[in-house]
């Protein structure tokens, strides 16, 4: 039987738990009028999302696609500052599950950037935390995935600016960032620190733990930002390693030639698909 050794931090974060709580109560509150949605997956897990539908929650593309008298819930991610001021104008009734850790980068941006900063933001331009940052930044943001892409940048001397990043990011990265910024006089660069500590936590065990086995399974949905990044830090370790979002998806043949096997999961992936994914790699002979 192959030794797994499975992270502690593995699994549902602070605030996926809270708003699927919100959720949650709001299905199972009979007295809740009119359907329920959200703008956008709640999270960014497909078999967490299908079973909410199975309840009847249903996942709206736009803020139009809501209509007037319905309740809304709030992704994790947040939604963009124009969105949540149409739905509230339109009298949809609005139940707010933004992660704390999410809804603090975006006061932290809207108040440096209504002081005059321009933000300087280190994210993925697809995802949606990223898209509702922006909407913070009152006197316009930069967007850079990369450090070879703010080298691009052409910094004003007199521009005054602020560092953020979104909650999910490689900490390691942007802190190598944040030392290159802040070692330049002739930048005006404050800087934010926004990426969520149970974040910089996952990868930080995850690299741990990369550095103890001989293959690593990393669970979560394809589409989720964090669980990709957990299976990048684990491959710049050069451990092997597979990303699944659920238990039949692994690649039994290829993990029974391995002893010690690693299991980590994103923060958006349930408890009882990394047990099912766990019960398995023990019995591998």
């Amino acid at each position: 039987m192959a030794i797994v050794i499975r992270a502690e931090t593995a699994g549902f974060c602070m605030g996926v738990l809270l708003a699927l709580q919100k959720l949650d109560a709001l299905v199972e509150d009979r007295e809740t009028k009119g359907p329920i949605y959200t703008l956008g997956p709640i999270i960014h897990n497909p078999q967490v999302l299908g079973e909410y539908t199975s309840h009847g929650v249903i996942t709206a593309e736009s803020a139009e696609d809501i209509p007037a008298g319905a309740t809304a819930v709030i992704r994790a991610h947040g939604i963009p500052k124009h969105m949540e001021k149409d739905l509230l104008k339109r009298g949809v009734r609005i139940i707010d599950a933004t992660c704390p850790k999410v809804k603090k980068a975006q006061l932290l941006i809207e108040k440096q950037t209504s002081e005059g900063r321009m933000l300087l933001l280190y994210g993925e331009e697809s995802h949606p935390e990223v898209k509702g940052l922006l909407s913070y930044a009152a006197s316009g943001a930069f967007l850079f995935d990369s450090r070879e892409k703010l080298n691009e940048f052409p910094f004003l001397p007199d521009e005054k600016y602020c560092l953020a990043a979104q909650t999910t990011q490689d900490k390691k990265i942007f802190d190598a960032i944040v030392e290159e910024l802040s070692s330049r006089q002739d930048r005006d660069v404050t800087i934010l620190q926004t990426i969520c500590d149970a974040t910089r936590q996952r990868q930080e065990e995850a690299v741990q733990i990369a550095r103890e086995v001989d293959f690593m399974v990393v669970a979560g949905g394809f589409n989720s930002g964090n669980t990709r990044r957990l299976a990048q830090v684990v491959a710049a370790q050069n451990t092997a390693c597979v990303h699944v979002e659920q238990a039949k998806e692994l690649p039994l043949e290829t993990l029974k030639g391995h002893a010690v096997i690693g299991l980590t999961a994103g923060a958006s992936t349930p408890d009882k698909i990394i047990d099912e994914i766990h019960e398995i790699l023990k019995k591998l002979s």
